[in-house]
């Protein structure tokens, strides 16, 4: 079969497209699955460099999210068959076109959704779903802010915070990324870049917010600390704006502010049976139209260097997919 190898560590440029040995058949649990469309997301960035928390060792295929059809199952598996068009989450090994993945890992396409739109949905939209209701504790008529609004888990927390009866408001950084998450269903869209407190403070009527979902950190930081309402909740996702920054927990004593991490990684291992749960809620959504990933390019598999670069560059507006 066809693959993407990461080949040594590094950048884009260590990847390349390879012909390796199919994978084995499915083992107990587990489905083979020929995988058609592939999620590019940030944590590809960190595991070609070396700098993610799980660090395979080059050569390997990188990819943890696909979307394709069932070749075969192993034992004990029910509920899929041959033929049947799955969403599945990988380790690693979703950049081919083959690859193995245990069946509690898998969920049936909706009718209504792409094979694109599957292959980039659960990740992004379990990690907005539990961290918005599950650890920030959102309930209608809340105020949540959301920094990398149009990035690919920006956008599924805009449509997952209207859909729970959310106001927000979403950053990003250029016209055209405020004008999708105004598309998407934010409130408000504005520009965080030279400081956004004042305006956080004006649309709010003084009050601030109740949640601030935070895949950006760094330089942003204090200043979204200061954009909460009393007891508000900082949700802390990942750090695309740099270094970790340091919390002023004096400020965190003053508003009575919880500040929470949120790895969604960590709910699937500790609580299985919630995560489960969450993605099948989110499945029936999706199966009603009333959650839809977007789509911002298509690249093809021996294309998954600039599809990385893009991601680098911060071009991507939603989810860039590796198809065929």
């Amino acid at each position: 079969m066809k693959a993407v190898v990461c080949e040594a560590f590094g950048g884009p440029e260590v990847l390349a497209l390879r012909e390796v040995p199919d994978p084995p058949p499915p083992g107990p649990g587990e489905l083979q699955v020929r995988i058609e469309a592939r999620g590019v997301q940030y944590v590809d960035v960190l595991m070609l460099a070396g700098k993610y928390q799980f660090r395979p060792e080059p050569p390997f295929i990188p990819g943890s999210e696909g979307a394709g059809e069932v070749v075969s199952v192993g034992s004990g598996v029910t509920g899929f068959k041959p033929g049947d068009r799955v969403m599945s989450r990988h380790r690693l090994g979703a950049f081919a076109e083959l690859g193995n993945s245990k069946a509690e890992d898998c969920d049936l396409v909706p009718a209504a959704m792409s094979l694109d739109e599957a292959a980039v949905f659960r990740g992004a939209y379990h990690t907005a779903y539990h961290a918005l209701l599950q650890r920030g504790r959102l309930k209608a008529g809340d105020w949540v802010m959301i920094h990398g609004a149009a990035g690919g888990i920006g956008l599924p927390a805009i449509q997952i915070a209207k859909l729970l009866g959310a106001q927000v408001i979403a950053t990003a950084s250029t016209e055209e990324k405020r004008s999708v998450c105004l598309e998407e269903g934010a409130d408000h869209a504005i520009e965080y870049q030279g400081g956004f407190r004042d305006k956080v403070m004006d649309l709010t009527g003084g009050r601030g917010v109740d949640i601030i979902y935070d895949p950006v950190n760094g330089p942003t930081f204090e200043e979204s600390l200061r954009c909460l309402a009393w007891s508000g909740r900082i949700l802390i996702l990942g750090f695309l704006g740099g270094a970790p920054a340091l919390a002023r927990t004096n400020y965190l004593l003053i508003k009575g502010i919880e500040a929470i991490g949120v790895r969604i990684g960590g709910l699937n291992e500790t609580h299985p049976d919630i995560a489960a749960a969450n993605v099948k809620t989110l499945v029936e959504l999706a199966g009603q139209g009333k959650l839809k990933p977007r789509i911002w390019r298509r690249f093809a598999l021996e294309q998954a260097p600039d599809a990385v670069q893009a991601l680098i560059d911060r071009k991507v507006i939603g989810k860039a997919v590796l198809a065929g």
